[in-house]
């Protein structure tokens, strides 16, 4: 089903503010001495904060003007939250939003520029934490992605464009480092398997494709237990 995209330039501004504020709310115990710290590993909650290359590996033609879509990387902040339900099990949790321009190359038209438009892909997986009390503790897991699209803008050739909302599939792999008994040092890969269907109006010819972007998301980070 597509949802139009209407600008809500407020929902992305209260997105913006309220990630910013999570971040520096998250980053400001850093300040704080080491021995003012409470909490143990034992602790079953797990909070990072990541930056994240989001690398698209789109696939997708154009309907009737062939050629194939491409969606640009990006790097943004992101914040995760995880909870143990034992030492080796969890379910994380991830929040981000990510703006990407959007074409199609090698066309009949040649090269298209479609705009940009802002993803916001929410993904949520359970884990099996390998060695949970070792200098090294790596973890795979596997989960489920909703990604919704607002704020499209469709370029200087359509004159309108929409994205639908799509549920796709999530892998994970990756490491928590200690750095002591309540701080670690985090890597983190994750392959998400979406699709979405697109529609441009490009003065009354319309523009349609089956987009799969299923991007690769790469961060690195900083965490706490509590």
């Amino acid at each position: 089903m597509l949802t139009p995209s209407l600008p809500r330039q407020d929902f992305l501004k209260s997105s913006i503010l309220k990630t910013t504020m999570l971040c520096g709310l998250i980053a400001a115990p850093f300040m704080v001495a080491p021995t003012a710290l409470a909490g143990s590993v034992d602790d079953p909650w797990l909070v990072r904060v990541r930056g994240l290359s989001v690398m698209p590996d789109e696939a997708g033609t154009t309907v009737p003007l062939g050629g194939t879509v491409s969606i640009e990387n990006q790097i943004v902040p992101e914040l995760d939250i995880s909870y143990f339900f034992t030492e080796n099990f969890a379910v994380e949790a991830i929040f981000a939003v990510t703006p990407h321009d959007v074409s199609v190359e090698n066309s009949l038209l040649g090269d298209v520029d479609l705009g940009d438009v802002w993803l916001l892909p929410p993904t949520v997986t359970a884990q099996y934490h390998f060695n949970p009390r070792g200098k090294v503790r790596p973890y795979v897991g596997a989960g489920i992605n909703y990604t919704a699209f607002f704020n499209a803008d469709s370029g200087p050739v359509a004159n309108t464009i929409e994205y639908s909302d799509e549920f796709g599939w999530a892998l994970n792999a990756g490491v928590d480092i200690p750095v002591n008994d309540i701080w670690f040092a985090n890597i983190d890969v994750k392959k998400l398997f979406l699709e979405t269907d697109v529609v441009a109006n490009a003065g009354g010819l319309i523009v349609t494709s089956d987009v799969q972007i299923d991007p690769w998301i790469v961060g690195v980070g900083f965490g706490r237990r509590f």
